[in-house]
């Protein structure tokens, strides 16, 4: 396996210790585990692209570990009262979609890689957690928030329109 696919399932096996120290109160530990994480995600790809490492496998597991990853932290915003639950209800379902999709066009041989738009909407939601994480700025906050629920709700449809042939085979 190779380095950009192990630092995928890093970022997978960083998820219950984020957790863990979001739960039991060590909150900056939590962010800093939680900024690695995300890390993972920036270095997995340049790794990849710069050294012609791209697989099928990273391109399926790299976006999906990035949804557990945001997942969990906004369910996790959820309990701790930071985001309102229809806004992580509105997200973590456009993730549905999406890996719904990639589940329809895997089974027809064919992989579907990430867009520019999804990927935006990534660091968006990253922002928006580690800002929320803060508890810092609460009108930077509500930017990013909004900036999250548009980004997702534009890329689940740019998604769906970009590969709608997929399911169509």
């Amino acid at each position: 396996m190779n380095v950009p696919n192990q630092l995928t399932i890093l970022r997978i096996l960083l998820i219950p210790a984020f957790l863990a120290l979001l739960f039991t109160g060590y909150r900056y530990w939590a962010i800093s585990v939680f900024l690695l994480a995300s890390a993972t995600d920036w270095l997995d790809g340049y790794i990849a692209r710069k050294n012609n490492l791209v697989t099928n496998f990273g391109k399926f597991m790299d976006p999906l570990a990035d949804k557990l990853l945001v997942s969990a932290a906004l369910i996790s915003m959820v309990q701790l009262a930071l985001l309102p639950a229809w806004i992580v209800i509105i997200i973590i379902s456009r993730e549905f979609i999406v890996t719904g999709f990639r589940l329809v066009a895997a089974g027809n041989n064919i992989v579907i890689a990430a867009g520019l738009l999804g990927k935006y909407k990534t660091v968006i939601q990253i922002v928006m957690i580690i800002c929320l994480l803060f508890e810092y700025n609460e009108i930077l906050a509500d930017i990013l928030i909004w900036a999250a629920v548009i980004l997702t709700i534009a890329s689940a449809v740019e998604y769906i329109m970009k590969n709608w042939q997929a399911l169509k085979n």
